[in-house]
């Protein structure tokens, strides 16, 4: 495992930036979470768990560098969490709250690209190119720029940058813009990181979660994640005479954009994709800044293995595999 005693975590308040706040002080180490607002983590009812007086609690602009550029420096890795899947942003209040009726009008409301609050998303910087791909790529310009940690100063340690992207399991419910920002994101780190003058000097982990649940936290999530687990388990089951065949023909249909498959695949990938705990994508960040060997595209079964789940299905998913070599 690589040394890594200091972890930034852009979005820590969040829904999975918080859960990556706790596997790090597990891990022990020193953890700064940078947010717009600044404010300490509280649960949906308004509780301040113990942990939350371990980290140091930053305000900062994802889109504005100079506003945290300074906590950067000597970092030894750092996890982007943030994101929007829908650029109405009341969906997320909606989704705590456990109001149906108010999760089914913000994905109305944006069903084929119509989003009546596209224009303002955009006026606001919190739509779907500034929030998934622009914000990103600029915490990432500012990584790379920061000063390394004293004890990497001879460049043999390498500094993660992992960034909370998405499986591709959402269309065509959710506008394709979401996942086109997202493997924007993963191609533009990528780049920013290769022209280093010592790319041996970060590392770039893309994890991939399908659907991220909680009970308690997003209750709404819970009998999705266990009609996903069946129908992820099903699918595993198939004989691969016919599993196979019929994924590779999904992967041919018409594409949306180079870099977009046919909603079909969106819509196998999510009956095949396994839903994930939201502690177990924070274990997962962790274990990818703790492990060198990690980089690249993480899939949701690749996520599992990295925290030490062995997986009873031995075969990795064809679509997870496919859309693993169409990016990054």
């Amino acid at each position: 495992m690589t040394p890594i005693s200091r972890l930034v975590v852009f979005g820590g308040n969040g829904f999975i930036g918080s859960a990556i706040c706790r596997s790090a002080l597990v891990h022990g180490m020193q953890v700064t979470s940078v947010s717009s607002s600044g404010r300490p983590y509280q649960t949906p009812k308004g509780h301040t768990p113990a942990w939350v007086r371990d980290v140091d609690w930053q305000a900062g602009d994802a889109l504005r560098p100079e506003t945290y550029a300074a906590h950067l420096d000597g970092a030894h890795g750092v996890v982007h969490t943030l994101g929007v899947l829908l650029e109405d942003a009341g969906y997320k209040r909606a989704v705590r709250e456990g109001d149906v009726l108010g999760v089914l009008r913000a994905v109305v409301s944006a069903g084929g690209g119509r989003n009546p609050l596209e224009a303002r998303a955009k006026e606001t910087g919190s739509g779907y190119e500034a929030m998934n791909r622009d914000a990103a790529l600029r915490v990432c310009e500012a990584f790379t720029a920061s000063a390394p940690p004293a004890s990497s100063s001879g460049g043999a340690m390498e500094r993660p940058f992992v960034f909370i992207s998405a499986a591709d399991v959402f269309r065509p419910w959710i506008d394709a813009r979401y996942i086109e920002t997202k493997r924007a994101a993963e191609r533009g780190i990528d780049a920013l990181l290769a022209a280093q003058g010592h790319p041996a000097r970060f590392r770039g982990v893309y994890l991939r979660p399908g659907l991220v649940y909680h009970a308690h936290q997003r209750p709404l999530t819970t009998p999705a994640a266990a009609l996903l687990d069946l129908s992820s388990t099903l699918h595993a089951r198939l004989p691969d005479a016919i599993r196979g065949p019929l994924r590779r023909a999904v992967a041919h249909l018409p594409r949306v954009s180079e870099s977009v498959p046919s909603p079909a695949v969106s819509i196998a990938n999510a009956l095949s994709t396994p839903p994930m705990h939201v502690d177990q994508v924070g274990a997962a960040a962790v274990r990818a800044c703790l492990d060198a060997g990690v980089r690249g595209v993480v899939g949701v079964r690749r996520m599992r293995e990295v925290i030490g789940w062995r997986d009873t299905d031995t075969e990795a998913d064809v679509g997870e595999r496919v859309e693993e070599r169409m990016s990054v």
